[in-house]
């Protein structure tokens, strides 16, 4: 069972703040750059986020598929992803269930584990623009 939803409202509003000063630098987390569907305003949402070998990203759903920056992210079909000190543009999202928790590395999996997570996002990174 992922994170409670309550926790969800408490990150927002306090944690989340403090991650995005060091989400977008470090190895395992990032910054997902959306905009809300019905208002059209651009978001910040840190995240546990893993480059995938083919190419990509998975990030790791800890509060579940209903969380509104996913549904924003599926709704305008990607988003970008600030990791590592750069910045990503992804596509194609899509929610995958994996029990075994493969898409991440293992120091990553066997805390998901712990606190239930099964659910991803993946995406697919867009190549450059031709200049």
């Amino acid at each position: 069972m992922p994170l409670p939803r309550s926790l969800g409202r408490f990150n927002r509003r306090v944690t989340n703040p403090v991650v995005r000063s060091f989400a977008g630098r470090l190895p395992g987390f990032g910054i997902v750059v959306h905009r809300g569907r019905t208002t059209g305003r651009q978001y910040r949402t840190p995240v546990n986020a893993f480059q995938r070998p083919g190419g990509g990203y998975v990030i790791a759903l800890t509060y579940g598929q209903g969380a509104q920056w996913i549904r924003n992210v599926l709704a305008q079909g990607g988003c970008v992803l600030e990791t590592r000190g750069r910045r990503v543009e992804l596509r194609t999202p899509r929610v995958v269930h994996d029990p075994r928790r493969q898409p991440v590395p293992a120091p990553a999996r066997a805390v998901l584990r712990l606190i239930g997570v099964e659910l991803f996002l993946e995406l697919d990174q867009r190549p450059p623009a031709a200049g």
